[in-house]
C-alpha cells in the first residue's frame, strides 16, 4: 500500500501505550470517596465541638487526623463518644488517603495517565471534525477501508474494543489516525466518535447482529447520515437495511465477481489495480455533487476541461431524477442537483469540490 499523506495536522496524535481499561475513572472514585470521608469528619467535629466550635475549627481537626500530623487540637476530645468518633474516623480515613495513594502511584506506573492525555488529546481533535466517515471495526475488512480514507485523504474515525489492533493498524500503515477505543453497539461511543456530525458510516464489524445494532443506532443518532454496513449471511441484508443501512455489501459477493472478473476480463482488473496502486498519482474514480449556486451550474465539461485541473477526467454525469450520460461531450451541460462523476487524484477531487463549492 503506498505511504498516505497526512490527514491533517491537528489529527498527529500517537496511539497510548496498551491498557485493557482506562484508569481514570477509578482514580475519580477514589478521589470523590475521599472527599466524602473528609465532609463527614467535619460534620462530626464541628457536632463535637459546638457550639463554641466553628467551621475551619472542624476542618483543622479533619486535617490533622487524617494525615496524622498530630498538632494540638482546637476541639477537645474528652467524651466517650468523641473518643470512639475520633478513634474509628482515623483509622478509616487513613486508609482511604492509603487507597487513595496506591491508585495514583498505578495510574502513573502502569500508563494511566499517559492514556487519559492520549483520550483528552483524541476527543479534542475529533470534536473539530464534520462531514467525517465513521468505520466502526478494525478487523481484516476495517483495515482496507481505512487504508483507502487515508490514501484519498479522507477525514475519518475509528471505532474499536481493542488497542493493539489499533495500534498495530496504525503502525502498519505508518500514519496516526483518530480512533475510540470502545464497542461501536454503545450510543455513547457512536457520539464520542461524532457520528451526529459525520457524514457517513461504515459497519465493517465481524458479527452481522452487531452491525445490525450499529446500523440502528446510528440511523437514530443522525437520520441523514449515509451507512454502508458489511453482512456474510446474505438472508441478514434485509433487516439490516429496515434498521437503516443505505447499502449492505456481501463480501462473498464481491470477491465472486472478482475471482470471474480475473477469469473474463484480466487485462480490465490489471488496469484497476495498477490504477489502484500506483504511488504517484493514485488515481480513483470519484463523485462530486453540484450543488445550488456552484460556479459550475450551467457550464460545459469544456469549461471545467478548460480548467485544466490535474489528472481530471470527467467519466459520467448523473441527473438529479437519476439519468445517466455517459461519456459525456465538452459542450454537456452540468446543472444543479448533477453528481460529476470522474477519474483523478485526490488533489483533482479537492480541487474540484473547492470549484463547485
Amino acid at each position: 500500500m503506498a505511504s498516505p499523506k497526512r490527514l491533517a495536522p491537528s489529527l498527529h496524535i500517537d496511539l497510548p501505550p496498551p491498557q485493557a481499561e482506562p484508569q481514570g475513572r477509578p482514580l475519580v472514585r477514589t478521589a470523590l470517596l475521599v472527599g466524602l470521608v473528609f465532609s463527614i469528619g467535619m460534620v462530626g467535629f464541628y457536632v463535637i465541638g459546638r457550639p463554641e466550635a466553628e467551621l475551619v475549627d472542624a476542618f483543622y481537626m479533619t486535617s490533622i487526623t487524617l494525615t496524622t500530623i498530630g498538632y494540638g487540637e482546637v476541639i477537645p476530645v474528652e467524651t466517650t463518644a468523641a473518643k470512639l468518633f475520633t478513634g474509628v474516623y482515623a483509622v478509616i480515613g487513613f486508609g482511604m488517603f492509603v487507597y487513595l495513594f496506591s491508585n495514583i502511584t498505578a495510574f502513573m506506573v502502569e500508563g494511566g495517565l499517559d492514556r487519559y492525555l492520549w483520550e483528552r488529546k483524541m476527543h479534542r481533535a475529533i470534536e473539530k471534525l464534520k462531514d467525517h466517515t465513521v468505520v466502526c471495526g478494525a478487523g481484516n475488512t476495517g483495515r482496507h477501508v481505512i487504508g483507502e480514507l487515508l490514501e484519498t485523504r479522507r477525514p475519518f474515525v475509528v471505532i474499536d474494543r481493542d488497542p493493539e489492533v489499533v495500534r498495530a493498524l496504525h503502525q502498519h500503515l505508518g500514519e496516526p489516525f483518530p480512533a475510540v477505543i470502545g464497542d461501536a453497539t454503545d450510543d455513547d461511543v457512536l457520539r464520542a466518535a461524532g457520528v451526529p456530525r459525520a457524514s457517513g458510516l461504515i459497519a465493517c464489524l465481524s458479527r452481522d447482529n452487531d452491525n445490525l445494532v450499529v446500523t440502528l443506532s446510528a440511523r437514530l443518532l443522525a437520520p441523514k447520515l449515509r451507512i454502508v454496513a458489511r453482512c456474510i449471511d446474505e438472508r441478514e441484508q434485509a433487516k439490516i437495511r429496515r434498521a437503516g443501512a443505505d447499502t449492505v455489501v456481501s463480501p462473498n459477493m464481491i470477491g465472486g465477481i472478482r475471482m470471474v472478473s480475473e477469469m473474463i476480463r484480466p487485462t480490465v482488473v490489471t488496469f484497476l489495480d495498477l490504477m489502484l496502486r500506483d504511488r504517484e498519482r493514485r488515481l480513483r474514480v470519484e463523485e462530486v455533487l453540484v450543488p445550488e449556486g456552484s460556479p459550475l451550474a450551467t457550464s460545459t465539461v469544456g469549461q471545467l476541461h478548460a480548467r485544466k485541473i490535474k489528472d481530471l477526467l470527467v467519466v459520467a454525469l448523473r441527473d438529479g431524477d437519476g439519468s445517466w450520460r455517459y461519456n459525456p461531450d465538452e459542450d454537456e451541460r452540468m446543472n444543479a442537483g448533477m453528481t460529476i462523476v470522474f477519474m483523478g487524484s485526490p488533489e483533482a477531487r479537492v480541487a474540484l469540490e473547492q470549484l463547485v463549492a
